[in-house]
């Protein structure tokens, strides 16, 4: 199923996306899938998408977010591939949804990147769990862009700021759960700016998979349904180009994934 929240009217619901139509569920959120006592409930109002404003998917409890994970993109920034995952958090205040703009102020940054990603959506409490099970623990996927301010990350010498402006991490436009993605080692990953390709990959490239990363993180901290996992982004972002390539004002970005769709958003510098 692809999931989505949107509104329509003056309203907030939960749907299935199946072409231009949305079929409303008897549900506040999508969190409320995951639980045991949640049902699935049908209303049987059809919504029309081109009706409806797209919100975030989901209100992530925590973002886990993971550096260099594909090596090109390590090497593109002069970087060393890591030895285990490079983790970081990343602000659930940053996410916005789908059409959405991504906004920031011209005298704290001058250089927001963009950064095409895979996002893992934990359905489960997920604590120590194995590499051989770590799907299990998993209701789907959807797609982040992970927005960087270039200059914050070298000013700051660490990511908070950088990473966790407002607006900074778009979601969407849907979930798609896991059993319409059970390979997803296996997608492909383009990122668009003002329709010029920019990011062409594949998460079949990344360091370290899917599965390693959830168990790696669930030794750390306790995934709870809803945590949402940012797993790293292919070659191609701006600072690496020669000269180096930034979002301005009415930029617009556009990543799309197999199997999931496309998450579009404009850019607004104040």
């Amino acid at each position: 199923m692809k999931l989505l929240r949107y509104v329509t009217g003056d309203e907030t619901y939960t749907g299935v996306l199946n072409g231009d139509e949305i079929l409303r569920l008897g549900l506040r959120n999508i969190t409320e899938l995951m639980l045991a006592d949640a049902a699935f409930v049908e209303t049987g109002i059809i919504d029309k998408l081109a009706d409806a404003r797209v919100l975030p998917p989901l209100r992530p409890g925590k973002i886990l977010a993971i550096g260099r994970n594909y090596a090109e993109h390590a090497r593109e920034l002069d970087n060393e591939a890591p030895s285990e995952p490079l983790v970081f958090a990343v602000l659930p205040s940053a996410v916005i949804g789908h059409g959405d703009v991504i906004e920031w102020e011209a005298d704290i940054t001058a250089q927001v990147d963009w950064e095409g990603e895979l996002a893992v959506v934990i359905g489960e409490r997920a604590r120590k769990v194995s590499v051989a099970e770590a799907l299990d623990y998993v209701f789907g996927y959807t797609i982040a862009n992970d927005v960087s301010a270039r200059d914050l990350q070298t000013r700051d010498k660490q990511w908070t700021r950088a990473k966790g402006l407002d607006t900074f991490c778009p979601l969407g436009p849907v979930v798609v759960t896991a059993d319409e993605i059970p390979d997803p080692q296996n997608l492909s990953i383009v990122t668009k700016v003002d329709d010029e390709v920019k990011q062409k990959g594949s998460t079949a490239d990344m360091i370290f998979s899917v599965r390693f990363l959830i168990a790696h993180l669930s030794r750390a901290f306790t995934l709870n349904p809803g945590d949402v996992i940012l797993t790293g982004t292919p070659a191609g972002v701006g600072k690496a180009r020669k000269p180096p390539q930034f979002l301005g004002d009415g930029s617009v970005v556009s990543i799309e994934i197999e199997g999931i769709g496309k998450l579009t958003n404009r850019c607004r510098v104040i």
